[in-house]
């Protein structure tokens, strides 16, 4: 049977992350062996407790969600040429318009076209310091997070704070929560709008005009330009594109996770979001179906988490073994990535 170059070109990395992963959990096998601690019984309770139950693979995939979306505002960047790490912002105000819109517009969609324009409107600034005045966007989306971390802390904590519970944020409203699909879980609609998220961002880089010169100015900007292309162009797209798929994530996790639906205790329960979804989008080779796959994995290393530690593994070392198996399966992702920027400056 013939297997077309395109399926073949598929199942090289595939094969590559899981070999990876096999890898990764045997080094964290020797290292929890070397410390004293049963690997098998670990591991079963790793597995256990992120699929054993249809209680347990909800809760893998809605740790996942966030993820896979913060995950595609990275790969975006990396096919464009570009190391796009403002994802971690752009979450906090998209949870932020979130809660602040729906208040007055009790409606799920309202919250969700919030996120999308509030992160596109958040990743503005860094695309035009990087398109106009050559800032590199490593340096100019890190100083972001930050200020967009203060003034998300302020915004949630101070002007709008829920009275009955001053570490959080107020609410959001009955009538714009997303519905669960498992009941007594949190996993809720979220995640099937990630999923269509990243099938759509992947007809659109693979299968338009706009994504052929995304990925064409990623590969050589000066080869694309002198096709026709404005590679200006190309990179402020991937900053809104991207700004948009992190704003969604922030606004589907206070969207749909009970209890609460608020952001807490400051920003916890939407921190660090952007910055796992660089390792998601690595371990998915920056491919938006490879994406959903990874976020998949890093959930079910989030789920398992608890499981595990109930076999006397402390949380310390369970962070370690999680650890050990993500840079194992990232591994094939920077190689890949590093590989394309050095060939890419070697062209230019």
């Amino acid at each position: 049977m013939n297997i077309s170059n395109e399926v073949r070109g598929y199942l090289k990395p595939l094969g590559e992350s899981v070999l990876a992963i096999l890898i990764g959990a045997f080094i964290g096998a020797i290292v929890l062996w070397l410390s004293g601690y049963d690997a098998i019984a670990a591991y079963k309770a790793l597995i256990e407790g992120s699929f054993g139950s249809l209680g347990n693979f909800a809760e893998t995939l809605s740790k996942s969600t966030p993820l896979i979306l913060t995950a595609i505002t990275f790969a975006i960047g990396a096919r464009t040429g570009l190391f796009n790490i403002g994802a971690e912002g752009t979450v906090y105000f998209g949870a932020i318009a979130a809660v602040a819109v729906t208040q007055s517009l009790q409606n799920p969609l309202a919250g969700i076209l919030a996120g999308l324009f509030v992160g596109a409107l958040w990743m503005i600034p860094a695309a035009v310091l990087k398109v106009y005045r050559g800032v590199h966007e490593v340096i100019s989306t890190i100083m972001f997070n930050w200020i967009a971390f203060y003034l998300a802390s302020w915004l949630a904590l101070q002007v709008f704070e829920n009275p009955m519970n001053p570490n959080s944020t107020l609410p959001i409203p009955a009538g714009a929560r997303l519905p669960l699909l498992v009941k007594n879980s949190t996993l809720s609609l979220a995640f099937i709008i990630a999923i269509v998220t990243a099938i759509i961002v992947y007809i659109v880089m693979w299968h338009t005009k706009l994504g052929y010169e995304l990925r064409t100015s990623g590969l050589n900007s000066k080869a694309a330009e002198y096709g026709g292309i404005n590679p200006r162009k190309a990179m402020i797209w991937s900053f809104v594109i991207g700004g948009m798929t992190a704003g969604l994530a922030g606004a589907l996790e206070v969207m749909g996770i009970p209890p609460s639906y608020s952001i807490s205790q400051g920003l916890a329960n939407v921190y660090g979001f952007g910055f796992d979804g660089i390792g998601v989008s690595l371990v998915g080779r920056n491919h938006p179906l490879g994406i959903i796959f990874a976020g998949i994995l890093f959930g079910a290393l989030n789920a398992g988490a608890t499981k595990m530690q109930q076999t006397g593994v402390p949380l310390e070392m369970v962070k370690v073994i999680e650890g050990i198996i993500i840079v194992a399966v990232a591994v094939p992702g920077l190689i890949d990535l590093f590989g394309r920027i050095f060939k890419r400056g070697g062209a230019q």
